[in-house]
This record gives structure tokens, sequence and C-alpha cells, in this order.
């Protein structure tokens, strides 16, 4: 008995159908996702932070592709820029920024999508609300390192730092968060192929 000829397309596709290729273009793609929405930058009077699409991204990446491929992909993304390409706000890299006054609420990002990522493997992203309250606890991650890092980096105290690093970005850290839940369908069918149950 002899086995049937292979098509040839399935020799073209079988490389990509594998685990590791996928979560590398899915790690790669949420790279590029956060680096455009970083060029989404808004100044704020008096802060050395502004306002960016970034923490958009981490919440989707966090509640969509889970603790391992969400920290992976915040931590290329931190690498990359580290490295010299212009995917921080405004196009900004290098250690400079990093050590810099943002430079925590980088950090945090990978912070946030690694806890996101867990809880959202545990089933709370669920619903439209509980991928809200997620998407808050994810920002309130980013503003616990970044906050202290913009204190000591800008040499501001407790309520300085509050002030300039927090106070600025609640209403739009809201909105974020809305804009998440409601971007999580179709984020999940992009990442898994079908919507979650």
């Amino acid at each position: 008995m002899t086995a049937l000829p292979v098509p040839a397309h399935d020799y073209l596709l079988r490389p990509w159908s594998g685990t590791w290729v996928r979560d590398a273009l899915l790690v790669s793609g949420a790279v590029v996702l956060t680096a455009v929405l970083a060029q989404v930058s808004i100044p704020v009077p008096g802060s050395p932070v502004p306002v960016t699409g970034q923490t958009l991204a981490v919440m989707l990446v966090g509640t969509t592709m889970g603790m391992r491929r969400g920290t992976a992909a915040m931590g290329l993304y931190l690498l990359v820029g580290l490295v010299g390409l212009p995917v921080y706000s405004d196009g900004t890299a290098g250690l400079q920024v990093l050590l810099g006054a943002t430079g925590g609420y980088l950090v945090g990002f990978v912070l946030a999508a690694a806890v996101m990522g867990w809880a959202a493997e545990r089933g709370w992203d669920r619903t439209p609300l509980r991928t809200l309250l997620l998407g808050l606890v994810g920002q309130g991650l980013i503003f616990g390192v970044g906050v202290p890092w913009l204190a000591f980096a800008a040499g501001l105290d407790f309520a300085g730092a509050m002030s300039a690093g927090v106070t600025p970005f609640l209403v739009g850290g809201v909105i974020k968060g809305l804009v998440a839940a409601a971007l999580l369908p179709a984020a999940w069918r992009l990442v898994r192929g079908k919507q979650r149950g």
C-alpha cells in the first residue's frame, strides 16, 4: 500500500501551524500594536508623562494572550525600544527613556500584562464589567510601578508624583478600560480564532 502524495500547499502551510510560530506571530503583533498606539501621545501640562494609547494595548494583550505570551510581548516591546528602535511614545527609544520619568510605566506594562494574563486564563475576563475591572487593575499596577519611579527620576514628593503621574490619567484610564472591554470579543477572535465562552 502506498501513501497518497501530500498536496504542495500542505507543505507550505504546515510550518505556520505550529504553536511556536503562532506564538511568535502573536507576540510580534502585540509589540507592533503597542508601538503604534504609543505614537498616540498627548502632552499633559505640568507632567513629563504623556497620555498615550499604550495602556490600551497592554489591556488588550494581557486579557487576550495569557500570562506567558503577554509577558513576552511586553518584555520584547521594552527590549526593542531599549536597543534603539523608536517604539516608545513620540518615537523615542533607548536606555535614557527607560531610566527617565516614564520608565517605570514601561516596566509596569510587563507586570500588568503578566497579572492580567494570569487572571484572564482563570476566567476573570468573561464579561464586559469584569474586563473593565481587570483593565483598571492592570492600570493600577502600571501606576504602582510608574509613580514611585517618576518621583525618583523627577525628584518629586509623593503628592507631586501623584499629581503629575496619576490624576491627569484617571478619566482616560476609565475610557481606555471601556474601549478594551468593547474590543475584547473581536480581539479574542483574532487571537484564538473563536469567541470566548
